[in-house]
């Protein structure tokens, strides 16, 4: 089978690299760090493949899977239908409500007085979100009411998101512990991955400015059997049941951003596509066929028979970022290290953010770089690898946490 994974970041090398054994893989465009798969500069929808795994929320807001499907092709990944899930903050809740979903009370706003007055209205700490797609920065969670006004107005303004924050939705933070629950669904019956937590802010502790996304970690040491089976009932498959009654047939992933507290488990956000950075830790410990499953998936045809199955073990990814990153980030430095890095037993090295120069060295050219990813028998020895190989790769002002996975931090919330 030959499958086109679309993208350009360490989640589709991570893809790739899992789809591998058992397939022939193109990636459209990928980047230079790639250098262990096939890539091409072809628009995706116009390559010749067997399936085309979608990557990127973009291209699936976009309708790339329509475009696909049109053609008569296998597409894993919804259609710009399924994809409003993300593409619009707004209609998720709505959707979330009329699925009796547990969620937190929502209001959404175009207007700033009215989005003033409401956060007035109610107690903080506040949620504050774009209602559009922002690369996974377009949430500020703040207690501060200067803080999150000014965030409301240089939202809808348009100056902090352009058009993707002239909505905007708000809610009352949610507080507890969180994880990351993907499942791959094909539009009726749908089958959970391995629980992984990521870190989003971009310094220790959790400080500093919301990112895409700065480490992960899977397993998820609190969340087992029982309660993933929650996730599954109560999260889910209802919105996989409220998409159908909709008219719409959801064949990818669904990834629900779920918040432990008092009132038990609560959905903050639903993604449609692989977490980026947490399908980096889930898929090395994917044992099964990550073909059989995403190709069933796509076709309809999801069973007992080629559901995922995960191995023992864990796996720990630290993101080593450029200086300046998420706000303003200064790519252009050359990476050392990398054959150093790759030698290291454990490890595997995902290429996010990479470019290349004429003389052939790689390069740094965007904000996250590489993703670090160690795997062992437990979560702390995976830490070890991960850290012990970040600690090998350079760049002048190197931006990456050093809390990952620390086991004061682990189930935690930011």
């Amino acid at each position: 089978m030959r499958i086109c994974v679309v993208g350009s970041g360490g989640r589709e090398h991570a893809l790739a690299l899992a789809l591998a054994p058992t397939a022939d893989v193109v990636v459209a465009p990928g980047n230079p760090g790639m250098d262990d798969v096939d890539r091409s500069d072809v628009a995706p929808d116009r390559l010749q493949a067997d399936l085309w795994v979608i990557g990127p929320e973009a291209p699936l807001v976009d309708g790339l899977a329509d475009r696909v499907r049109g053609h008569g092709g296998l597409a894993f990944g919804p259609g710009a239908d399924g994809a409003r899930l993300e593409g619009s903050k707004a209609w998720m809740k709505d959707l979330l409500v009329s699925a009796r979903v547990p969620t937190a009370a929502s209001q959404t706003f175009a207007d700033i007085g009215p989005a003033l007055q409401y956060l007035r209205a109610i107690p903080g700490p506040w949620a504050i979100k774009t209602d559009g797609l922002a690369a996974g920065k377009g949430v500020l969670v703040t207690g501060s009411a200067d803080e999150a006004a000014r965030d409301v107005e240089a939202k809808l303004s348009g100056k902090a998101f352009g058009d993707a924050g002239r909505r905007i939705v708000i809610e009352e933070a949610l507080s507890g512990q969180e994880f990351s629950a993907m499942a791959i669904c094909d539009g009726r019956r749908a089958y959970p991955l391995a629980a992984a937590q990521d870190f989003k802010r971009v310094g220790d502790g959790g400080t500093g400015p919301n990112t895409g996304g700065m480490g992960a970690y899977a397993p998820v040491p609190f969340v087992g059997d029982r309660l993933m089976g929650q996730v599954m009932e109560r999260a889910i498959l209802p919105t996989l049941h409220a998409l159908r009654k909709r008219g719409i047939d959801f064949r990818g992933v669904l990834y629900a951003g779920i918040m432990l507290g008092e009132e038990g488990l609560q959905v903050l956000e639903f993604n449609v596509r692989f977490g980026d950075p947490e399908a980096q830790v889930v898929l090395p410990l994917w044992s099964g066929d990550v073909t059989a499953s995403l190709a069933a998936a796509a076709s309809g045809t999801l069973s007992d028979h080629n559901a995922p199955i995960f191995s023992p073990g864990a796996a720990v990814c630290v993101v080593l970022a450029t200086p300046g990153y998420p706000e303003d980030p200064r790519p252009g430095a050359r990476i050392d290290g990398l054959d150093e890095a790759r030698a290291v037993p454990g490890v595997k090295l995902y290429a996010a953010g990479v470019g290349q120069e004429r003389g052939g060295d790689l390069v740094t050219a965007g904000g996250r770089v590489i993703d670090v990813v160690g795997t062992g028998t437990t979560v702390g020895a995976a830490r070890r690898v991960a850290y012990r190989a970040a600690g090998m790769l350079s760049w002048p002002d190197m931006v990456y946490r050093s809390d990952i996975a620390e086991p004061p931090t682990a189930g935690s919330t930011e």
